[in-house]
Order: C-alpha cells, then sequence, then structure tokens
C-alpha cells in the first residue's frame, strides 16, 4: 500500500502548522497521519487512493456515515444558498432547539454554541452563576474540551493544571476525583459539599477507552449534588444521540442531570455545540439573564438545518437499530477474538461504539454477562481488572496500540482510532460486509 502522498502533505504541513495538524489528536498516528481524500458511506479514501472501512467517522459526528441522504443535503443546500450567515435569529434554530427539547428528558431550554468545549466552559460558569459557588467536580480521566476548569489533574487535594498557559489559581476550584468511585464521591462532599458549585461528568467516560458507569454510581451523584445544592452537568458531547438514541444517554440511565451539553451529532457534521437543561437554570444567560454567552456563529443556519435534518432522519428511518446492531456485533466478534488470541485484553462500548483495550489483565476472558462490550458487572470473570476510569487505560499496552497494532489495520485497509483513547464510531453507512473484514483484520493485526 502505497502512501506517498500522505507522508508528503505531512511534510508540507510540518512547515506551517504545529505539528503538521489542526487537532493535536491527529498527530497521533504512527508515522505520520492518514490525509484524507473523501468519504464514502462507511469508507474514506486517503491522498493515495487507498480505500479504508472507517470507523473514525469524525470521532463521533458522523452517525449517518459519510454519505449525507437527500433531506439532509437538500436542506444543508438550501440554507447555503440562501445566505451563509446573519448574526441575527432564523426560524431553522427555533425549529431544531424545539425537536432536543422534545426528546431529551431533561432538556426545557437549549442554548446553541459552537463546539463541545465552548458548550463545557459555558455550563461551568452557568453552574457557579446560579449556585454563587466555585468549585467544579470532575472526573480523573475525563475530558471536556480544551478549557482551563477542566484541563486539571492530580487529585482533590492536589488539583494542578495539566497544560502550560493555565495558572495554578486556576485549577484549585477543580476537583479531580475518580470515576466510580461512589466512597470518592462522598469524601469530596463532606468536605467541600459548601463550596461545590456542580459535578461535571460525562455518562460514559469515552475518550479515555470508553469506561461505563457501574450500577448506582449516577444515581449517587444526582442524589449528593441534590443533597448539597448543587447541579450534575452531564457531558454528551460523545453520547448525545448516540447512546440512548434521541433520549441521550441520560435517557438510557433513568437520570435527569440539570445541565446537558451536546455537540457532535446534533450539528450533522458541521461545528456546533449547545447547554440544555432546566428552565430555571438556563434563563439565566443573557439576554434573559446575567451570565453572560454570546457567539457571532452561534446558531448558523447550515448547522442548524444539518443537526434538524440528521435528527429528523433518525427519528424516521432505522439507524439506531442498524447502528446498534453492527456495534453489538463487532463487540461479541472481538470479544471472541481476544479470548483466543489476547486473553488479557477488555471490550469495550455500547450501542454504536466500540473499542479494544490493550488491558494487562491476568484473569479469564469477559464472560457472558459483558460479552458485548465491558458492563462493570460483577458477575463477569473480568470483574476487577476490567478499567474502571479512564486512567485506568494509561496502563494498557498503549505502544503496542500506536507502533503495532493501528499501522497493522492500516494495511488492512481498516482506520480506527488514532490512539488508545480515543473511541471508535459505528455509522449508518456501514454494512454487515465491513464489520466482518474488520473482525478479519484485528485477527491478523493482533
Amino acid at each position: 500500500m502505497s502512501r506517498d502522498a500522505s507522508r508528503s502533505l505531512y511534510d508540507r504541513a510540518l512547515s506551517v502548522l504545529p505539528g503538521g495538524v489542526n487537532s493535536s489528536v491527529r498527530a497521533a498516528p504512527q508515522p505520520y497521519p492518514t490525509f484524507v481524500e473523501r468519504g464514502e458511506g462507511g469508507h474514506v479514501v486517503d491522498a493515495d487512493g487507498n480505500r479504508y472501512v472507517d470507523w473514525v467517522n469524525g470521532l463521533g459526528p458522523l452517525l449517518l456515515g459519510h454519505d449525507t441522504p437527500e433531506p439532509i443535503e437538500a436542506a444543508v443546500q438550501s440554507h447555503a444558498a440562501e445566505g451563509p450567515m446573519y448574526g441575527m435569529p432564523s426560524e431553522i434554530e427555533v425549529e431544531h432547539a424545539e425537536f432536543v427539547c422534545r426528546h431529551v428528558p431533561s432538556v426545557e431550554m437549549i442554548r446553541f454554541v459552537n463546539s463541545g468545549t465552548e458548550a463545557t466552559v459555558s455550563a461551568c460558569r452557568l453552574a457557579r452563576a446560579v449556585t454563587g459557588r466555585d468549585k467544579i467536580v470532575v472526573m480523573q480521566g475525563g475530558y471536556h474540551g480544551a478549557q482551563e476548569s477542566t484541563l486539571v489533574e492530580g487529585d482533590a487535594d492536589h488539583p494542578r493544571p495539566s497544560s502550560p498557559g493555565i495558572p495554578a489559581s486556576f485549577s484549585k476550584h477543580t476537583l479531580p476525583v475518580p470515576f466510580n468511585d461512589e466512597a470518592a464521591a462522598h469524601e469530596i462532599f463532606e468536605a467541600h459539599g459548601d463550596d461545590i458549585a456542580a459535578v461535571l461528568v460525562e455518562p460514559i467516560q469515552a475518550n479515555m477507552g470508553i469506561v461505563a458507569p457501574e450500577d448506582g454510581y449516577h444515581e449517587t451523584l444526582r442524589d449528593l449534588t441534590d443533597d448539597h445544592g448543587a447541579l450534575l452537568i452531564f457531558d454528551e458531547v460523545i453520547t448525545g444521540f448516540r447512546v440512548g438514541g434521541l433520549r441521550c444517554a441520560q435517557g438510557e440511565f433513568g437520570i435527569d442531570p440539570d445541565i446537558t451539553t451536546f455537540g457532535k451529532i446534533i450539528g450533522g457534521g458541521f461545528p456546533v455545540g449547545a447547554i440544555g437543561g432546566k428552565t430555571e437554570y438556563i434563563e439565566e444567560f443573557t439576554p434573559s439573564g446575567e451570565v453572560f454567552q454570546a457567539g457571532t456563529f452561534s446558531g448558523h443556519p447550515v448547522t442548524m438545518a444539518a443537526g434538524l435534518e440528521t435528527l429528523r432522519f433518525c427519528a424516521e428511518e432505522d439507524v439506531y437499530d442498524h447502528v446498534d446492531d453492527l456495534g453489538r456485533q463487532l463487540r461479541a466478534g472481538l470479544a471472541e477474538i481476544v479470548a483466543d488470541q489476547a486473553p488479557g485484553y477488555t471490550v469495550v462500548g455500547r450501542d454504536s461504539m466500540f473499542k479494544l483495550v490493550f488491558t494487562r489483565a491476568e484473569t479469564p476472558p469477559q464472560s457472558d454477562p459483558c460479552e458485548a462490550g465491558c458492563r462493570q458487572d460483577p458477575a463477569c470473570d473480568r470483574y476487577g481488572d476490567c478499567p474502571t476510569e479512564g486512567t485506568d487505560v494509561t496502563g494498557a499496552e498503549t505502544d503496542r496500540y500506536a507502533r503495532l497494532f493501528r499501522p497493522g489495520l492500516l494495511e488492512e485497509g481498516v482506520l480506527v482510532s488514532q490512539n488508545q483513547f480515543e473511541s471508535n464510531f459505528v455509522s449508518y453507512g456501514h454494512t454487515e460486509e465491513d464489520v466482518e473484514r474488520t473482525l478479519e483484520a484485528y485477527k491478523r493485526a493482533l
């Protein structure tokens, strides 16, 4: 397989883009990234003309794959033809807001922004304003965008910025705790309950290997925030409209958060973010309230049209049945493969998300309760050695994934996420043939 064009483009990019990319994760593949020329269904074609089964799917936004169904394409073209944007309200953003509020249980009102990062920045500001408190509880190993309040590592006693350029004084207001640790959650509220504005949590940790919540964990967070007058913020930038269908992950888990952040799928492949939640909180944003929030491109008509028509298409077609079924087939097939070839590894994921984590477990392979992806089920033979929080994945064989496994899959014509941590995503454009080809590729690459 020739990749000379990608290599040449990367060489050029290194002279004009920091690290040769516009988002750091894209530089992770060894020895250089694949430059994509176009997408077709569940596939991409690179600059050299090589065709791959694409499980990256834009890192999550492309629930429908690379082929835009006619209603969505028509809506995008129509709104683009009527003028790129206005800096004034338009009907399409109202229609999109109405759709989201109608389908997501906790969302009574919504503010559209331009990225998941912008959404979580605004959600933290809002929580601090309505509670009059400063501290935000986050999960170790979680990711909530490139923002000062959450680029924090360490623990609650010794939080510190995880990137240069963030004043240490900022991190003192962030309290990192282990995901899935109910005792730690109780302890942080016992120590800081009167100062905590919100708990910010992904329903499923999806940027660090896909870690499922243990039964009762989110209920514990809901009870603690209620008891101490703090807000529960669900970061559904990845899981929103992917896990749990149109109800999102909060509907799947039966949790009623105060605020939810969105991104990815609600933009139909265009830049987007949103903050949704209870009216009493969302109305605190300016101009109805006093919490400043604004953006030139917020509610962009082309993005709103793409997002709304994507969700309508999902509501009217068998999108979730299709992608979730393929996800189950992939995870079950991977569980069989690793039981035979790499029994220490762990298959994770839910609905249309999947990943093989190169764990170093010495216990038996996953058994029936988790055969279609780790569920943190005590009845599973692997329970206790599977990742219970995102930081556990850092102990996996990350170099083997990056330097041997992923390049091996690439040679097989299968494109998976750029590193050991990011999720892989199934799209409506994928087929059972793609699943079978991928499983055969995993057998050879392992």
